[in-house]
């Protein structure tokens, strides 16, 4: 990065919809030859129901059991056997799928991709098999995995009404006891041309493309409006305490928490300033008064957790010696309490300003990365050209703009400290 600054290439795309309402944007990049096809869907775990939470996550393995034309457990072996990969990710707010292949295999990307939306296979053994694949991975992940409860334990202390309180993995027992009806039913529900995008990122003939993808998605039909409810949650105006004990971890951990507004807003691109500042690498504000010079914490970190309804602004610390949870809180707070008071440093914001071009550079500068950063513009932000505009709002933000944001909503009687502690001993922590 010579100069200290990275000038990323602007991503060109080509965007329209199919009369079914599915949304496609495709890419050409001939820089390597390969091709991504990917489907994200506006369905996540906040669109689940309280009694049947976990739904989303679930799905995101159940669509690859399989379909009318492709056997139960066939997907993976047709990817492979063409030379490609495939993933899936799920997230509070979407569902993404994609397949990764030589750009000679396009049509079969597309192709299976279409045949997950239109005639994806969901019966009784499937259901049966993924629900013992997601409970495994729920106690690999979640439940064995030392601090595993961390983030859904602060996120349901933090939001009362609002779906995101519980935790996108979900409950077993949800799962458990939900019927082949109920599965068939979200199937129906979220997963439709009009609630999804298409994404075809790589080495692409751009004619070709939109005539495979209408041969392919163009039957689909469209399914019914996906109607969405709104979840206001009240201002926190005064500090919420709240202890976890787990059973997998030696040392505490002490997280400070701060609701913040949607990811669209200005002022969440501000708070992931904020957090660069605070945390991001050794010469990081937190890291270098707390773990280096005072030796007080094994390891310190701030983050801003965006979403599309709401955001956490989180900051959390492991003490080190004989430190307690509340002297690393107050440490931390000194910082904040700085930033709300003073300017950053010019040479501390020009800093910053490196460091967010080149998060942003890195960000786009594979096929797969761009792939799925035009899928989420598009949807969660309703703006697919924020991958060539975004990092003008961050240049943009001044040192005034970082001091009264952290005014806004860093103040102590608007957050949850959460003790995050062993288990007194695994009787106690059942």
């Amino acid at each position: 990065m010579l100069g200290g600054t990275a000038h990323a290439q602007k991503v060109a795309f080509e965007e329209y919809d199919l009369d079914n309402g599915m949304h496609v944007i495709l890419h050409n990049d001939p820089s390597a030859p390969v091709v991504i096809t990917s489907v994200m869907y506006h369905v996540g775990a906040k669109d689940e129901n309280p009694d049947r939470t976990g739904f989303a996550h679930f799905f995101e393995h159940l669509l690859f059991e399989g379909t009318k034309n492709i056997k139960r457990g066939e997907w993976f072996k047709i990817v492979t056997g063409n030379g490609g990969t495939n993933n899936a990710n799920t997230t509070d707010d979407r569902t993404y799928y994609f397949e990764v292949f030589p750009s000679n295999n396009l049509e079969l990307g597309l192709w299976m991709e279409s045949e997950r939306l239109m005639h994806p296979v969901i019966n009784q053994i499937g259901v049966d098999t993924q629900n013992e694949v997601v409970k495994e991975e729920k106690r690999l992940r979640v439940d064995n995995q030392p601090y595993g409860q961390l983030i859904a334990e602060v996120k349901k202390n933090m939001f009362v009404k609002h779906p995101y309180r519980w935790a996108t993995i979900g409950s077993m027992e949800h799962l458990d006891a939900a019927t082949l009806e109920e599965f068939q039913a979200f199937n129906k529900k979220f997963y439709t041309p009009n609630n999804a995008v298409l994404v075809v990122a790589g080495q692409i003939d751009i004619a070709q493309t939109k005539a495979w993808i209408q041969k392919y998605f163009g039957p689909i039909p469209r399914g019914e409006e996906v109607k969405r409810q709104k979840f206001e949650e009240a201002p926190i105006t005064q500090e919420i305490r709240a202890t976890y004990e787990d059973p997998n971890i030696q040392k505490p951990m002490v997280v400070a928490s701060y609701r913040t507004p949607s990811m669209k807003s200005r002022d969440a691109r501000v708070l992931d300033m904020i957090s660069t500042y605070l945390s991001d690498g050794n010469s990081s504000k937190l890291y270098k008064k707390i773990v280096d010079d005072k030796k007080m914490a094994l390891q310190i970190g701030a983050f801003n957790y965006s979403q599309e309804d709401y955001g956490m602004y989180i900051l959390y610390g492991m003490p080190q010696g004989e430190t307690t949870l509340a002297q690393l809180v107050k440490e931390m707070d000194e910082e904040i309490v700085k930033l709300q008071n003073e300017l950053i440093s010019e040479n501390d914001y020009k800093k910053l300003q490196n460091k967010i071009e080149n998060n942003y550079v890195n960000n786009n500068s594979s096929v797969e990365g761009v792939a799925e950063n035009l899928a989420s513009y598009y949807m969660l932000y309703g703006d697919v050209n924020l991958i060539n505009t975004e990092i003008e709002m961050y240049r943009s933000i001044t040192r005034e703009e970082i001091r009264d944001i952290a005014k806004k909503y860093l103040n102590p009687n608007q957050r949850l400290i959460l003790d995050y502690v062993p288990a007194k001993d695994k009787a106690d922590a059942k």
